[in-house]
This record gives structure tokens, C-alpha cells and sequence, in this order.
């Protein structure tokens, strides 16, 4: 890639930009027997200087842009263009144009856009995301779903949101309904977002996963290490409203009404009046949100499904509140949650980048254990940055903890040391995670036997436990930009060894691009 600048001396006395040419030869191997060749030209000119404008100005450009200023004659641009074009340039359009309807061409790229972005485009209504098409686990055996949503090519006031699914398996069928109301008449996947949003859903999920930009319904994710039959049931009914501001300050509310039934090995046990066990079919919960967001200076890469933030050296900060509410709308639990997180990245020279977090959270009230925090395991074999890779499901519980994950990013220190090495320009990592908390009397089974028991092993053993003094921490070693977008890392497991179906050590993989 070649970038050439060219500089003009101005009215004012100054130089100022008049034409970028930027070249790009994207070759497969070095002998360059196939790849791409782009060339990108801009010219600048009729600079005004000194010349103020309002702030307005400069803000939502691409807003700002009249249609007819979009759409201009051939006419128009020969007598205005600042550069003469050549007789190649000349036919830019009209050559795109051909290739963009070749039946050949359109089918690459429909396919490409599938797999990469998940989506296959109908102009108004998108079908996907293709990777959740089919799933397997154990509960619902095979898992087959179809959906998509609408897109802003219908309106840019509103959008829906589907789609069903079937497990083989327990023979229920699962779905999704939204319908989102855009307040500001952008699309909702544009920044800054305002809207408002219904949606219901009826599906299953692990107790204590959390997944990075993915769905559970995800083929590669169908794949598990250990005992994976505790699942929930769960119908949820959500109202949401989300406001962005153009200096990343954000709030959004929620109201959700959910009812949590125990599916495949996982049971509610409590102990009634009589003082005899008794199984619990639903917990029924009512509950407000509210979230606080700030992200100074913030930047990001907007996908079609989600957000990835470009990291800089401003921290993000995040904070939440839940709020259950008993006997509202069959609410069974009165509690608050309270939680707070920042993330940060260190910018350390030669030696790279850490990304950085920190979290703690606290339940205010007397709720069972499908209410309290449970820690975000994973049991799959990727590499999930915000979760614990070598925990397992429901392991552990808490009232209150905090948190701190660290993720450092050598950026080559090592092994660009190393001649052979050097030529694969692989980059070495290095993560440690530990949360520490406990739980609180009031919401220890064991102490009151109307509150849901943990749930054990077919022996007897304890699977979910309270964190005592000891905190739980694992770290990893791992290489990164393996064919440029492939993680993988060493994880070891340092405490709680000893806890039923715990795996010490690891290896885990993560398709990632780093900004």
C-alpha cells in the first residue's frame, strides 16, 4: 500500500491537501499470482479560510446532506470537478454498474455477506443470523430456527424482529417477537440511537453464560465440555428505551416480566410449611431497569448485528440498577441490584496494550438462586474475554463480589525476537481474571429452607457453591494473528481445584480482528 499527498499553497499563505491518491495491492501469496488492486483519488480545492461557522455544521454531516446534492447529472460534475478524469476513470460507473448485475457476482457476493455478516438481504426484510440456523445440546437435542428482521430500506421509523425455532429433542417449539419505534428517525442501528422497544421471547439458556456477540443458538457454540443439562425455560415479556447523545453519554429503562421454569437435570427444590421438599415448575419475576452508560471520546466498528468498540486510552464507565417488584404482574421477589463497571485500556510502548475491567455488584433482599449473581462461566471451547473459560456452569453464586480482568497484548515483543518466528507476525497475549464475594446469610439454603436449594451431583456434591475467602482466579498464556484473525490461548485454573468436574488447564480459541 502506497499513500501519496499532494499540497497546494493557498490565498492565506498556507499549504493545504488538494489531492490523496492512495494505492492497495492485496496479493494471496508472494508471487502474486492472484489478489486485488484498488486505487483511491481525491482532489480538495475552493478552501475557505478564516470564515466561521456554527457548530451545527459540523455535526451529523451525513444528515445534513441534501438528496439532490446525492444525485447530480453527468453535466453537473463535468463542469464543477475540480480533477479532469481519463477516459478509464470515466467508465468507473458505468463498469460497476455491470458488475454489480452479473448474476455470478451477485451471488458471491449474497454469499459472502452471509457468512460474514450473517444476513442474507431482501432489500426490505434480512433473513438470519445463518449460524443459528442449527444448534444441538443435550436438553432440546436438535435445535433448528429461522427468523430475520426488517430493515431501514421499509422505514426508518420502525423495525421488527423474529423468528422461530424447534428442538427435537423436548418437542417445544421457541421464538422471538420485537417491534422497535425509532424516535429520532434514524435507523436504530445507527449512533446516536433513540427508541423504544416491545418484545416477547420464549426460548432456553445456561444459567451463568454470557456470551460476547454471539447467540446460544450458534453451531460452533454446540459443542461443550462437561456436564451440560441445567437449563431454564425462560418467558419474558420486556418494554426498553435506550437515548444516545453525541458525547456517548447514554440511559436506557426496562420493565421485564419473566417467568423461569428448570429444564433438562436442573430442578427448584424448596422447602414448604410442612416442612417437606416440594418442586418449583416457574419463578415469576417483575422488574425495572435502569442503565447509565459513559464512553468519552468513544469510536466503533458498527456491524450488523452488534457494536465493537475501537478501544482508547478513555475509560467507559457503566452503571445498572434492577429493582424486583413483588406482586406486580405475579412477581414473587422484592431485592435490588446494584452494579458497576469500567473498562480501560493502557497503552504501554513497547510493550503493547492492556485491556483492563473492573466490576462489582451488590443484591439488596432475600431472593433464591436463580435471582442471585451467577458468575459468568464457560464451558464451550472459545475463548470469551468476559467470561471465566475454565469455570463451569452454576459453579458459583454471590449476593455481592467484585471483579478484575486484565488482558495484556505484547504486540509481537518476543517473538518478533525470534527470526523464524518474526515471518509469521504472530503476537503473544496474556489475560488474568479473579472475582471475590460471598453470600450473605439471608440468602444461604442451607440457613433458610424456603429459599431454592443448590443444585448437586448424582452423588450428592455439591455443583453450585458460595465463594469463601478465597477469590477465584485463572490466567492464560496464548498467541494471537494466527492467519491474522485467530486466538489461541493456554488457560490454567488456580483455585477451587477441587470442586466436581473441574478442568485445570485448557486450550481455547477466539476469532478476532484487533483495532
Amino acid at each position: 500500500m502506497s499513500v501519496n499527498l499532494e499540497f497546494e499553497q493557498n490565498p492565506d499563505g498556507r499549504y493545504h491537501l488538494s489531492k490523496s491518491t492512495t494505492i492497495a495491492d492485496f496479493g494471496l501469496s508472494q508471487n502474486r499470482k492472484g489478489g486485488l488492486f484498488g486505487v483511491r483519488e481525491v482532489a480538495y480545492g475552493n478552501y475557505l479560510v478564516n470564515k466561521p461557522e456554527p457548530d451545527s455544521t459540523y455535526r451529523n454531516q451525513e444528515d445534513a446532506i441534501p438528496e439532490a446534492a446525492k444525485n447530480q447529472t453527468d453535466e453537473f460534475w463535468n463542469k464543477n470537478r475540480i480533477d479532469t478524469l481519463t477516459t478509464a476513470e470515466s467508465k468507473i460507473y458505468k463498469n460497476a454498474d455491470s458488475l454489480r448485475n452479473m448474476p455470478a457476482f451477485k451471488r458471491t457476493v449474497d454469499l459472502a455477506t452471509l457468512l460474514i455478516a450473517g444476513y442474507k438481504d431482501y432489500n426490505t426484510f434480512e433473513i438470519g443470523p445463518a449460524n443459528a440456523f442449527y444448534s444441538y445440546n443435550p436438553v432440546e437435542g436438535v435445535k433448528l430456527r429461522f427468523g430475520g428482521r426488517t430493515t431501514p430500506n421499509l422505514s426508518k421509523r420502525y423495525y421488527f424482529e423474529t423468528y422461530a425455532a424447534y428442538g427435537f429433542n423436548d418437542e417445544k417449539w421457541k421464538g422471538f417477537l420485537s417491534a422497535t419505534y425509532s424516535l429520532n428517525n434514524k435507523s436504530i442501528y445507527k449512533f446516536p440511537q433513540n427508541y423504544i422497544r416491545a418484545s416477547v421471547q420464549y426460548d432456553t439458556y445456561i444459567p451463568g453464560e454470557n456470551l460476547q456477540f454471539v447467540e446460544e443458538d450458534n453451531v460452533l457454540l454446540s459443542f461443550k465440555r462437561g456436564d451440560n443439562t441445567k437449563y431454564l425455560y425462560d418467558l419474558s415479556y420486556r418494554l426498553d428505551y435506550v437515548h444516545e447523545f453525541e458525547n456517548h453519554f447514554s440511559y436506557a429503562f426496562g420493565f421485564n416480566r419473566q417467568n423461569q421454569s428448570p429444564a433438562g437435570s436442573l430442578y427448584f427444590i424448596e422447602q414448604n410449611g410442612s416442612g417437606q421438599q416440594e418442586n418449583i415448575h416457574n419463578l415469576y419475576t417483575s422488574d425495572i431497569t435502569a442503565t447509565i452508560r459513559y464512553a468519552p471520546n468513544e469510536q466503533f466498528y458498527q456491524g450488523k448485528i452488534y457494536r465493537i468498540q475501537v478501544p482508547s486510552k478513555n475509560p467507559v464507565f457503566t452503571f445498572n440498577y434492577d429493582e424486583g417488584l413483588k406482586n406486580v404482574f405475579d412477581g414473587q421477589y422484592s431485592y435490588q441490584k446494584l452494579s458497576g463497571q469500567i473498562d480501560k485500556r493502557f497503552y504501554l510502548s513497547q510493550l503493547g496494550w492492556l485491556d483492563a475491567t473492573g466490576v462489582a455488584a451488590h443484591l439488596f433482599g432475600q431472593v433464591p438462586y436463580p435471582l442471585l449473581d451467577i458468575f459468568h462461566a464457560n464451558q464451550t471451547y472459545s475463548y470469551q474475554i468476559y467470561s471465566y473459560n475454565l469455570m463451569n456452569f452454576l459453579e458459583f453464586v454471590a449476593d455481592h463480589y467484585e471483579s478484575i480482568s486484565l488482558d495484556q497484548h505484547f504486540n509481537g515483543f518476543f517473538l518478533n525476537k525470534i527470526p523464524l518466528l518474526q515471518k509469521l507476525h504472530w503476537r503473544e497475549t496474556a489475560s488474568f481474571k479473579s472475582i471475590w464475594g460471598g453470600l450473605s446469610n439471608q440468602n444461604n439454603p442451607s440457613l433458610h429452607p424456603n429459599l431454592y436449594q443448590f443444585p448437586v451431583t448424582a452423588t450428592g456434591q455439591p455443583i453450585t457453591n458460595a465463594l469463601g475467602r478465597t477469590p477465584y482466579m485463572e490466567g492464560s498464556v496464548g498467541i494471537e494473528n494466527i492467519f491474522k484473525f485467530v486466538r489461541v490461548d493456554l488457560v490454567r485454573r488456580f483455585t477451587y481445584l477441587n470442586d466436581p468436574g473441574v478442568a485445570k488447564w485448557g486450550i481455547r480459541t477466539l476469532v478476532q480482528f484487533n483495532f
